[in-house]
Protein backbone atom coordinates (compact mmCIF):
# COMPACT_ATOMS: atom_id res chain seq x y z
CA UNK A 1 0.00 0.00 0.00
CA UNK A 2 1.47 3.25 -0.59
CA UNK A 3 1.81 5.72 1.86
CA UNK A 4 -0.74 7.93 2.89
CA UNK A 5 1.69 10.83 2.27
CA UNK A 6 2.13 9.89 -1.32
CA UNK A 7 -1.94 9.87 -1.82
CA UNK A 8 -2.12 13.57 -0.33
CA UNK A 9 0.59 14.41 -2.57
CA UNK A 10 -1.43 13.30 -5.73
CA UNK A 11 -4.67 14.41 -4.83
CA UNK A 12 -3.10 17.85 -3.97
CA UNK A 13 -1.65 18.08 -7.29
CA UNK A 14 -5.40 17.37 -8.55
CA UNK A 15 -7.32 19.83 -6.51
CA UNK A 16 -4.41 22.92 -7.00
CA UNK A 17 -5.91 22.79 -10.29
CA UNK A 18 -8.70 24.86 -8.95
CA UNK A 19 -8.83 28.70 -8.43
CA UNK A 20 -9.74 27.76 -4.38
CA UNK A 21 -9.76 24.20 -4.22
CA UNK A 22 -12.59 22.93 -1.92
CA UNK A 23 -12.16 19.22 -0.99
CA UNK A 24 -14.90 16.85 0.95
CA UNK A 25 -13.42 13.90 2.46
CA UNK A 26 -15.69 11.21 3.33
CA UNK A 27 -16.14 7.72 4.60
CA UNK A 28 -16.92 5.67 7.53
CA UNK A 29 -15.87 6.35 11.10
CA UNK A 30 -12.39 5.32 11.39
CA UNK A 31 -11.98 5.18 7.61
CA UNK A 32 -8.48 7.63 7.48
CA UNK A 33 -10.41 10.81 6.67
CA UNK A 34 -8.90 12.86 9.83
CA UNK A 35 -5.25 11.83 8.40
CA UNK A 36 -5.77 11.85 4.74
CA UNK A 37 -7.01 15.81 5.60
CA UNK A 38 -4.08 16.15 7.71
CA UNK A 39 -1.73 15.52 5.05
CA UNK A 40 -4.05 17.22 2.29
CA UNK A 41 -4.52 20.67 3.86
CA UNK A 42 -1.10 21.74 4.33
CA UNK A 43 0.03 20.72 0.76
CA UNK A 44 -2.92 22.95 -0.76
CA UNK A 45 -2.18 25.62 2.23
CA UNK A 46 -5.95 25.10 3.17
CA UNK A 47 -7.98 25.73 5.66
CA UNK A 48 -9.13 21.89 7.75
CA UNK A 49 -12.11 21.64 9.00
CA UNK A 50 -13.45 18.31 10.86
CA UNK A 51 -16.98 17.86 10.99
CA UNK A 52 -16.56 16.25 14.48
CA UNK A 53 -16.14 19.86 15.89
CA UNK A 54 -19.58 21.00 14.12
CA UNK A 55 -21.72 17.67 14.80
CA UNK A 56 -24.56 18.92 17.39
CA UNK A 57 -24.58 15.39 19.66
CA UNK A 58 -24.48 12.08 18.31
CA UNK A 59 -27.97 12.33 16.03
CA UNK A 60 -26.57 14.99 14.27
CA UNK A 61 -25.41 13.04 11.29
CA UNK A 62 -27.80 15.10 8.47
CA UNK A 63 -27.77 18.02 10.40
CA UNK A 64 -24.33 18.84 9.95
CA UNK A 65 -23.87 18.08 6.74
CA UNK A 66 -26.61 20.45 5.65
CA UNK A 67 -25.34 23.18 7.50
CA UNK A 68 -22.11 22.36 5.63
CA UNK A 69 -23.44 23.70 2.63
CA UNK A 70 -25.60 26.62 3.85
CA UNK A 71 -23.15 27.78 6.22
CA UNK A 72 -19.33 27.02 4.82
CA UNK A 73 -20.07 26.13 1.11
CA UNK A 74 -22.93 28.58 -0.38
CA UNK A 75 -22.33 31.23 2.41
CA UNK A 76 -20.91 34.53 1.31
CA UNK A 77 -19.74 35.02 5.11
CA UNK A 78 -18.64 31.27 5.34
CA UNK A 79 -18.04 29.85 8.90
CA UNK A 80 -19.54 27.46 11.76
CA UNK A 81 -20.23 27.23 15.08
CA UNK A 82 -18.49 24.89 16.80
CA UNK A 83 -20.31 21.87 19.52
CA UNK A 84 -19.28 21.76 22.92
CA UNK A 85 -19.41 18.19 23.16
CA UNK A 86 -18.64 17.97 27.44
CA UNK A 87 -21.55 20.46 27.74
CA UNK A 88 -23.75 19.27 24.61
CA UNK A 89 -24.47 22.92 23.58
CA UNK A 90 -23.30 25.51 21.10
CA UNK A 91 -19.65 26.32 21.34
CA UNK A 92 -17.91 29.50 19.76
CA UNK A 93 -18.33 30.63 16.06
CA UNK A 94 -15.28 29.90 13.60
CA UNK A 95 -15.25 32.06 10.52
CA UNK A 96 -13.79 31.03 6.74
CA UNK A 97 -11.94 32.62 4.91
CA UNK A 98 -13.59 32.74 1.81
CA UNK A 99 -10.25 33.27 -0.53
CA UNK A 100 -8.41 30.47 1.14
CA UNK A 101 -8.85 26.51 -0.02
CA UNK A 102 -10.70 24.52 2.50
CA UNK A 103 -10.46 20.86 3.08
CA UNK A 104 -13.65 19.51 4.95
CA UNK A 105 -13.48 15.91 6.81
CA UNK A 106 -16.03 13.51 8.27
CA UNK A 107 -19.24 11.55 7.77
CA UNK A 108 -21.58 13.56 5.99
CA UNK A 109 -19.14 15.49 3.64
CA UNK A 110 -20.11 14.39 0.44
CA UNK A 111 -23.73 14.72 0.07
CA UNK A 112 -25.13 15.47 -3.47
CA UNK A 113 -25.38 19.11 -2.69
CA UNK A 114 -22.00 19.52 -0.80
CA UNK A 115 -20.29 17.70 -4.06
CA UNK A 116 -21.79 20.56 -5.87
CA UNK A 117 -20.13 23.29 -4.47
CA UNK A 118 -16.83 21.86 -3.86
CA UNK A 119 -13.80 20.93 -6.45
CA UNK A 120 -13.33 17.74 -5.51
CA UNK A 121 -15.08 14.71 -3.08
CA UNK A 122 -13.20 11.70 -2.06
CA UNK A 123 -14.51 8.81 -0.71
CA UNK A 124 -12.37 6.25 1.79
CA UNK A 125 -13.38 2.49 1.61
CA UNK A 126 -12.69 0.25 4.50
CA UNK A 127 -14.51 -2.47 5.94
CA UNK A 128 -17.09 -1.68 8.56
CA UNK A 129 -15.17 -4.39 11.02
CA UNK A 130 -11.98 -2.35 10.98
CA UNK A 131 -13.22 1.08 10.89
CA UNK A 132 -14.47 0.11 14.03
CA UNK A 133 -11.49 -1.73 15.74
CA UNK A 134 -9.55 1.63 14.80
CA UNK A 135 -12.40 3.90 15.81
CA UNK A 136 -12.55 2.40 19.18
CA UNK A 137 -8.79 2.54 19.56
CA UNK A 138 -9.08 6.01 18.41
CA UNK A 139 -11.89 7.26 20.89
CA UNK A 140 -12.14 4.35 23.42
CA UNK A 141 -14.98 4.18 25.95
CA UNK A 142 -16.36 7.73 25.10
CA UNK A 143 -17.42 6.46 21.70
CA UNK A 144 -17.79 2.82 21.76
CA UNK A 145 -21.73 3.15 23.44
CA UNK A 146 -22.47 5.02 20.55
CA UNK A 147 -20.83 3.24 17.93
CA UNK A 148 -24.13 1.57 16.80
CA UNK A 149 -25.93 5.03 16.75
CA UNK A 150 -23.47 6.48 14.58
CA UNK A 151 -23.04 3.91 11.98
CA UNK A 152 -26.71 3.65 12.00
CA UNK A 153 -26.65 7.35 10.21
CA UNK A 154 -23.46 6.38 8.31
CA UNK A 155 -25.61 4.36 6.84
CA UNK A 156 -28.84 5.94 6.40
CA UNK A 157 -26.49 9.07 4.56
CA UNK A 158 -24.89 6.31 2.50
CA UNK A 159 -28.16 4.53 1.46
CA UNK A 160 -29.44 8.91 0.94
CA UNK A 161 -26.47 10.34 -0.62
CA UNK A 162 -24.28 7.23 -2.43
CA UNK A 163 -21.21 9.01 -1.28
CA UNK A 164 -18.96 6.95 -3.15
CA UNK A 165 -20.65 6.79 -5.87
CA UNK A 166 -20.48 10.48 -6.85
CA UNK A 167 -17.05 10.85 -5.59
CA UNK A 168 -14.47 11.91 -7.83
CA UNK A 169 -11.69 9.70 -6.25
CA UNK A 170 -12.24 6.68 -3.97
CA UNK A 171 -9.52 5.46 -1.69
CA UNK A 172 -9.49 1.59 -0.62
CA UNK A 173 -7.64 2.17 2.63
CA UNK A 174 -6.72 -1.24 2.88
CA UNK A 175 -4.85 -1.62 -0.29
CA UNK A 176 -3.69 1.83 -1.19
CA UNK A 177 -5.69 1.94 -4.46
CA UNK A 178 -7.38 4.92 -6.01
CA UNK A 179 -10.23 4.80 -8.06
CA UNK A 180 -10.04 7.74 -10.60
CA UNK A 181 -13.73 9.10 -12.07
CA UNK A 182 -14.81 12.39 -13.36
CA UNK A 183 -11.11 13.41 -14.47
Amino acid sequence: MPELTVVAAELAQTARAATRPVVLIDGGSGAGKSTLAALLAPQLGAQLLHLEDMYRGWDDLAGTSERVHTHVLVSEAPGWWGWDWDRARLGAWHPIDPTLPLVLEGSGALSRRNRSAATLGIWIELDAATRQTRALARDGERYAPHWNRWAAQEAAFAARESPAAIADIVLDAASGDLTLRNF
